[in-house]
């Protein structure tokens, strides 16, 4: 008789950490749990503390990241009802990136009595951007020098990145630096802390520590140039190895199986990143797929043979998604957020009115409304640049606009307008991909929205002229990092011994796709190409009214 195995992916997201429970031989989710962390994002004041905190910190509390292991991770086994030791594997995707300085025994300095009060003992947030001197001083040095890594990442890095964060470290807090051991990612602290032994994940390491997996890390000539103390930085406090995604970090501890509730042992992934776990968990494993972790904002995740510079990625990685493999991430930096901004902050009371009375929300009333509307049909065209633009033109000085807004323009219009120009904003993104020699045959989407909004997602299909496979699943990264755990344990415990083979076994597809409608395809083409019109204009320096705006609106 075959017992059935299991696999847990653990997503630690911005506000909660959810913990999914995986049958590996069928991909079934057979149990979920969140839960939402005590101190969630720490922006104002420590916890239990007076210190206020400065403008655009955003720290967390590791603790509530044990908290996620000791409470999801039981209950999940409680729930499902079966054996712990049928958990084969585990793997842990993270927002990223999030940071943290610990001692040498991983214990965080927050922890530590003498340094809870300082607020660089505690985890940066990746929406932490306190550290924006550094990045900018970064980017110049590294642009006035040529520096060909460069490239890897559009032409420049972000304040989120690890880097610019330990370099604030440094400046604002030498103590905190020179006491701690290691800066780790949290992705990494989690797997370290579960197995006892330090392993650092390629996609972190390659797409926000700046690793490259022929060419290491940054040299020491150029990090002494930043500050004397980084010189040495990637031998000392971020010495471990880099292993590649997709491999087995270690195995569970018996003090850490006691906490969860599962066996000593078991094995135990490398960490990724939250979004880029979505690609092996929608199948994806071989090259041409892109795939949309589509949310408050989107990330394009593409796996290639070859590396290549592309405009205004956030990087490319051999072994950032799947060993063997080049990754691309590039990124819109607002979608499902513009939407929630336009009903929250501008529909007017008779939508609202009509939506309660006909039992919808805002939302689904608008689509249904805007669903009616065909292609060009509003005269209405936008920029999806509410929250700057990520790629092509990492520029996150730029707004939002909209043209062609009359006295008969309704709300449902514009609804549909934002929609669309997300839309064009994907479809420049493959553009640039294809631009570069980098192929493109297939659309996925994961994420939230596109369960919730199917004119979105034909929507896409008609600007993009390509079918969209969507995921079955909301929660795709969790069970991307369970296919992670199974693929750890190996074939001999009753895993895989690649990601190919357990995403081919466990990721499952919704049976309806959306495919492009010829005649919205011939319209779209048009307006897309005033998008283009557009985006150059306004976002290439033609006219840098925005940036004067923004300017004056600052004072």
């Amino acid at each position: 008789m075959n017992t059935r195995k299991y696999a847990i992916g653990v997503d630690y997201g911005t506000e909660s950490g959810r913990a999914v429970l995986v049958d590996v031989s069928t991909g079934e989710i057979i149990a979920t749990h969140v839960t939402a962390y005590k101190d969630g994002v720490i922006d104002q004041h420590l916890p239990h503390s007076s210190i206020i905190l400065d403008q655009d910190f955003a720290l967390q509390n590791p603790n509530d990241y044990l908290t996620v292991l000791s409470t999801s991770v039981p209950e999940v086994i409680r729930a499902s009802g079966i054996s712990p030791e049928n958990v084969i594997g585990i793997g842990i995707d993270f927002t990223s990136c999030t940071i943290l300085p610990t001692d040498g025994h991983l214990e965080p300095l927050c922890f530590k009595e003498q340094y809870k009060e300082n607020p660089h003992a505690w985890v940066k947030l990746w929406k932490h951007h306190a550290a924006q001197d550094e990045a900018n001083q970064i980017n110049q040095i590294a642009l006035e020098q040529r520096e060909e890594w460069l490239k890897r990442y559009g032409g420049k890095i972000s304040s989120e990145w690890m880097l610019p964060k330990v370099w604030q470290i440094i400046n604002e807090a030498p103590e905190i630096y020179n006491e701690a051991e290691y800066f780790l990612e949290a992705a990494d602290w989690v797997t370290s802390t579960l197995t006892g032994s330090i392993k650092r994940n390629s996609c972190a390491a390659g797409y926000k520590g700046t690793w490259h997996k022929k060419e290491g890390y940054l040299s020491p000539e150029f990090l002494k140039q930043l500050h004397p103390e980084l010189q040495d930085l990637y031998e000392t406090k971020l010495r471990g190895e880099v292993i590649p995604t997709g491999t087995k970090a270690g195995e569970l501890t018996a003090e850490m199986a006691e906490l969860m509730g599962i066996c000593p042992g078991t094995a135990v992934a490398a960490g990724i990143i939250d979004a880029h776990a979505g690609v092996p968990g929608v199948g994806v494993t071989g090259t041409g797929s892109m795939v949309l972790v589509m949310g408050t904002s989107t990330c394009h995740m593409l796996l290639s043979d070859k590396e290549v510079y592309v405009e205004g990625i956030s990087g490319v990685v051999e072994d950032g998604i799947i060993p063997g493999l080049f990754a691309y991430e590039a990124g819109q930096a607002a979608v499902g957020d513009i939407f929630a901004w336009f009903v929250d902050q501008n529909v007017p009371a008779y939508i609202k009115e009509e939506a309660e009375n006909a039992g919808l929300s805002v939302h689904s009333l608008l689509e249904k409304k805007a669903s009616i509307l065909k292609p060009g049909e509003s005269g209405l065209l936008a920029l999806d640049w509410h929250n700057g633009n990520r790629t092509p033109l990492v520029d996150a000085d730029l707004t939002g606009l909209l043209v062609g807004v009359t006295l008969s323009t309704r709300p449902e219009e514009i609804y549909r307008a934002l929609i669309e120009s997300t839309a064009f904003g994907t479809r420049s993104i493959i553009d640039t991909f294809r631009h570069n020699g980098v192929e493109i045959k297939e659309l996925y989407a994961c994420g939230g929205l596109p369960h919730r909004n199917k004119l979105l997602m034909q929507i896409y299909a008609d600007v993009t002229n390509m079918e969209i496979k969507i995921s079955d699943s909301t929660i795709t990264p969790a069970i991307g990092a369970a296919m992670f755990g199974a693929v750890a344990a190996g074939s001999q415990n009753g895993g895989y011994d690649s990601i190919e083979t357990a995403a081919g076994k466990m990721s499952k597809l919704k049976e309806e796709t959306f495919k492009p409608i010829q005649e919205n395809v011939l319209i779209y083409e048009k307006l897309y190409k005033e998008y283009i019109h557009l985006q150059e204009y306004f976002g290439r320096g033609e006219n840098n009214v925005m940036k004067r705006l923004k300017e004056l609106k600052q004072g």
